[in-house]
């Protein structure tokens, strides 16, 4: 990396998809700091918060540029689920608490960190998106819903940022191999799996690397994209 704030921020990231993201970017010279709700194994620079709450999320923030320094990047992949037909989903339980965190939480990474990045002329902002914010899924109106909205957020966000050296850019999912997935019902996950071209999942390792790519130097010139990683799914 060139001489700018090293310093990057990845939510939920205490396990799978949002684990392997802060790994590979601590590997590639950035200081990660894992941003969660809790921890089973914390490591010294973990903080905990939660991304639905402004005020935690602005004071974490805060927290962490006086510990650490000015931060350089920062990656939306903390996420829920609450799965349910349409006229099931309870409007507070499933459609509210799904969108708080999925949606709103990216919101206030992104307003609190906006104000040094701009001030700085440099950042790296990477929201994790989902195949199903881009075709809908039965039973996932919540989650597809927030999934879609963090996309409009997001290409906004970069056409307001853009002239500062700010990127900011989502990256789209499909099926990937992760503890979630692989909990499914054996003859559901088999059904998924043989919807995908590439007749596989994706790994966790794969999607870190497009977010290093996204995070990097050289991606300096993508912006306001949706990158989606899908073994060829939503072109079946």
């Amino acid at each position: 990396m060139t001489d700018h704030p090293d310093i990057a921020i990845v939510t939920g990231a205490a396990r799978g998809i949002g684990a392997a993201i802060a790994r590979r970017l601590a590997d590639s010279g950035w200081r990660v700091v894992r941003l969660d709700r809790a921890f089973a194994d914390p490591q010294p620079m973990d903080v905990v918060a939660d991304v639905a709450d402004y005020a935690d999320v602005a004071q974490a923030v805060a927290g962490i540029e006086v510990a650490h320094g000015p931060i350089g990047a920062v990656v939306n992949n903390a996420g829920i689920t609450r799965d349910g037909f349409f006229h099931k989903l309870d409007p507070v339980a499933d459609w509210d608490a799904v969108l708080r965190v999925n949606l709103t939480g990216p919101f206030h990474l992104c307003r609190a960190v906006l104000p040094g990045m701009r001030s700085r002329r440099f950042g790296r902002i990477v929201n994790m998106s989902s195949m199903n914010g881009l075709r809908g899924q039965p039973g996932q109106a919540n989650y597809s819903a927030a999934k879609a909205g963090l996309i409009g957020m997001t290409r906004t966000l970069a056409l307001e940022v853009a002239g500062l050296g700010i990127t900011a850019n989502c990256i789209a999912p499909g099926f990937v191999d992760t503890e979630m997935t692989r909990a499914i019902r054996p003859d559901i996950r088999e059904a998924e799996l043989a919807k995908v071209p590439a007749g596989r999942a994706g790994s966790v390792e794969e999607i870190a690397e497009l977010v290093r790519y996204l995070c990097s130097d050289a991606a300096g010139f993508i912006t306001g994209e949706t990158v989606s990683i899908n073994g060829g799914q939503l072109t079946a």
